[in-house]
Order: structure tokens, then sequence, then C-alpha cells
């Protein structure tokens, strides 16, 4: 048909004036997808994101802002710590023990109803010139209380373990979202060429409930996502086998890199080839730096002693190993380090801080096995001058109930309020902030959400959160959503 539909009698649109129009169009739409790609188009959020070489991906790339931390280390307790037991000293949860909550009436918590108001199991004493009272639970760490910047109104989102890990790890909920350690390796990049950007160290039982979720690049470029590899078990296959001769080796890795290079002078513009070239040679350089990293032979006798890696076979030993490998990789520049404690396990009392039936005998036995290490850890980097550069961020995916459950001798999920703490780089030192109420149950005093964390871990490192995007599915997404402010009541 010629024309158009008419219109009050008129016809609009003839044939000449459709393809006209037709070709005007599609050379708009093309303009526009050749703006796009180039980043000039206006509102792109590529024109905002880090500039960086898919040859090249983890070269050093330059912050928003001056930063005051090129690095960080985060400690991720695995099973949700119990913030009344160890860092929230409420002294009317002890004068009120084996009361109801009061306003909790027939409170269902993610496993059933609770019982009645339960003192801290461990006594809590003042710590240290700022006479922070902290308990016993973890009397190594509480020594630091000096150095500890602690924030006692942490909220989450879910009180379920895997959702809240991946809130506290990714900033979501749902799986498929960058973890904090991709988001700051596409930003930054690496001090260090020959060492991934970002490292995971799962603890020595296992992995935490989900898993590679903490470590995942998301949507964001692949070569972003950590590696994971701790002490005991070092990345695999890295060794040369003994019957190729170094020179061989070497010959084999020049000429191999020439192939790649003539491969991508025939494609040019083919970022996916490039991106996968740089990181097969990263591989490759991994094969020496790597091996180097994770043999701790090197380490003096008291720096084992110190952090109680003398005995080759107990849990504590091998968590302790973990933590020296933490401060090695810190100490070669290597731009993010998550440390786990804890691992995910079906079952009571198995291999995290899941504190439900028996908490007293569980934290008795995973106590021990963070505390010496984990101070030593704090220690040692703060007498090698690492922590004038290194943020540390001490974390959990969620507190528990200040009453025990019904029928049992342990505590609940409690999402509604929690600690966690930092020290380095930037931060205030024998510091808190926010408050829960007076059994720890809620964060009722300058209230803070995982967005607010990882808001101020990415001030820290120069990087504005509301800058700092990818372009995904038509969304500029980031890694605090579209909430989150930086808590500088909590900066230097």
């Amino acid at each position: 048909m010629a024309k158009a539909l008419s219109h009050a009698g008129r016809w609009l649109l003839n044939r000449r004036d459709f393809l006209r129009l037709g070709g005007t169009g599609l050379g708009g739409v093309a303009l526009t997808a050749l703006l796009a790609e180039t980043g000039a188009l206006g509102g792109e959020s590529a024109a905002d994101g880090p500039r960086w070489s898919p040859d090249a991906p983890y070269a050093p790339r330059s912050p928003h802002f001056p930063a005051r931390a090129k690095n960080v280390l985060l400690v991720f307790c695995s099973g949700a710590l119990s913030h009344v037991d160890s860092w929230d000293y409420k002294p009317e949860l002890i004068q009120r023990h084996g009361q109801p909550l009061p306003g909790g009436d027939k409170l269902v918590t993610f496993q059933g109803e609770q019982g009645d108001l339960t003192r801290p199991l461990w006594e809590f004493k003042p710590r240290g010139q700022s006479g922070k009272m902290i308990s016993e639970l973890l009397p190594r760490l509480a020594g630091l209380a000096d150095d500890l910047c602690f924030i006692h109104s942490m909220t989450a989102k879910s009180n379920t373990h895997g959702p809240a890990e991946n809130q506290m790890s990714t900033g979501f909920t749902l799986d498929g979202f960058p973890s904090a350690g991709a988001w700051v390796s596409y930003a930054l990049g690496t001090e260090n060429q020959d060492l991934p950007a970002f490292v995971a160290i799962p603890d020595p039982r296992g992995v935490p409930q989900v898993g590679p979720n903490h470590w995942s690049a998301g949507f964001l470029p692949a070569m972003f996502q950590g590696v994971a590899f701790n002490a005991d078990q070092p990345i695999p296959n890295l060794a040369t086998p003994p019957s190729i001769a170094p020179a061989s080796e070497s010959a084999a890795r020049d000429f191999l890199r020439f192939l790649n290079d003539r491969h991508l002078e025939q494609h040019p513009g083919d970022t996916d080839l490039s991106a996968r070239i740089a990181s097969y040679e990263l591989a490759a350089r991994m094969q020496l730096s790597a091996a180097e990293v994770t043999d701790l032979s090197s380490e003096s006798a008291a720096t084992l002693d110190q952090y109680g890696a003398t005995d080759d076979t107990s849990l504590k030993a091998r968590f302790a190993r973990n933590c020296i490998l933490a401060r090695r990789l810190i100490e070669r520049g290597v731009r993010f380090v998550q440390l786990f404690n804890g691992a995910y396990a079906m079952g009571e009392g198995v291999g995290n801080w899941d504190g439900h039936k028996t908490l007293k005998e569980q934290y008795s036995v995973h106590a021990p096995i963070l505390d010496q290490p984990c101070a030593a850890l704090i220690e040692d980097l703060k007498a090698r001058g690492l922590l004038a550069d290194t943020l540390v961020a001490f974390v959990t995916e969620f507190g528990r109930m200040p009453t025990f459950q019904k029928g049992a001798n342990g505590r609940d999920h409690n999402p509604h309020g929690f600690t966690v703490w930092l020290t380095g780089a930037g931060v205030k030192r024998g510091f808190s902030h926010g408050a829960t109420d007076e059994f720890g149950y809620q964060a009722v005093e300058d209230v803070c959400t995982i967005y607010d964390l990882h808001a101020t871990l990415l001030h820290l490192l120069g990087l504005d959160h509301q800058r700092l995007t990818f372009y995904h599915n038509g969304i500029d997404r980031r890694l605090t959503d579209v909430h989150g402010k930086v808590i500088r009541e909590v900066l230097t």
C-alpha cells in the first residue's frame, strides 16, 4: 500500500516520505551505536568508568581523588559471629538475664520462637587506654582495642546466611553481582603485575555458604574476579615438570608470545582476545611469583610462633598460615585480599560461627583458631609499616539475638544490629561509632548499612561509590546499588 492511513481526511505519509524518513532514522540509530561504543554518548556510564586496556587489565589506575589506602584486607567471619558475646557490651542484658525481651512476645526469628534474654557467655573487661569493653572470647584481638574502630550499628537486609553473605561481599542479596574485590581491581588494577589484583583465601576447612560468589566478577569482565587459594592448597599445576629445562621453558614462552602478538595483529580491536592473552600471560608469570608467595619457609621461627603456626596439623596453625599468606600478599602489593575464617557445612557446630544450639561449646572451639593468628596479622602489618597504606575490615554477615532460642543453648540470626570493625589507613583508632539498643537487638544510633560500609571502603581507596559504575543490561550498576553514604565519623 503506497500511503499510510488517513487522519481527519488527509494522507500523512506517501511512499517517498516513508523511504526518506526510514533512511535517516536508520542513520540516527547507527550514529547512536557508534557514539555508545566510543563512550561519547551523553549519559552513557562508560564515559565515567575506569579507563583500562584489555591487553593490560591489571595495570595500576588513578583513583577519583587522593586515596588514604592502597590495599584492602577483608577478614570475613563466616556463620555470623555473635556481637553480644564479643564486641558489644550491654550491661542491661547482664542485669536482665533470664527475663523476656521487652516487646518480644512470641517473637519468631530465623529458626523459631525466642526464649529469654541471655547474658554474654564471656566476661567483658576494659581494654587499653581507651577502656573499651570487650569480652574474653577473643582476648588477643581485644588487646588491640586502641587500634580498632568499631561500628556497632551495622544492619543487613537478610537473616539467611547465603543472601546475607552475598550482600556483605557484593552489595546485593541475589547471586550474579560483582564482589567488592572485583570492583576494586576493575577500578584500580594492582601494583604487582606478577600476582592477581584480588586474592581470596578460603578457610582451611572449606568455603563459606555462597562459595565463589564472594570473589566473583559477576557481570564485570572476567579478569577482575578473585583468584582463590590458601597456604595449604596453593594454586595447582604451577610447577614446571622436572624434564623441562628453564631455558626451554623460557624459549617456549617467547615463541608463544610471538604467535599471540601476530594473532592479535590480525584481529585489531578484539578486546576478548586481548584480555584472554593477558590472562594467560599473568598465569605464566604466576608460575614463579605465586609459588614464591605461598612458600612460608623463609618466615622466621619468631614469626611462626607469633601467629601460632608452629604446629603443622592443627586448624589454628593452618589458619595462622593463611594469615601469614595474607600479609605476604599485601606486602607484595596485591590490591584486595579477602581472608575467610569459618566454612559452610551442613550440621550443627561444624566449621563456622553459626551458634544456634550449643554456642558456648562451638565458640570455645572456633575462637582460639581465629584469635591469635588474626591479632598477630594486625600486629605484624603495623610493625612492618603496612597499616599506613592498608585498610583492614573485620566483618560477618549479621549478628545474633540477645535471647537464646527456645529449647536450645544458642542464639538465632539477627540482621537488625551487629558490629564490624576497621583499622589501618584513614580510620580513627580506639573509637566506637553507632549503637544498638540496651540489649543489642536493634541498631538505634547512627544506623549503618552494608551499602554505607562499602561506600566508606571505596572512599578510603580514593573512589566515589556513585561514580564507580559499569553499564549492564541498560543500567548503571554499582557496588552500592542506589544507596550508601560514606561513614565520615569514622575517618581521620
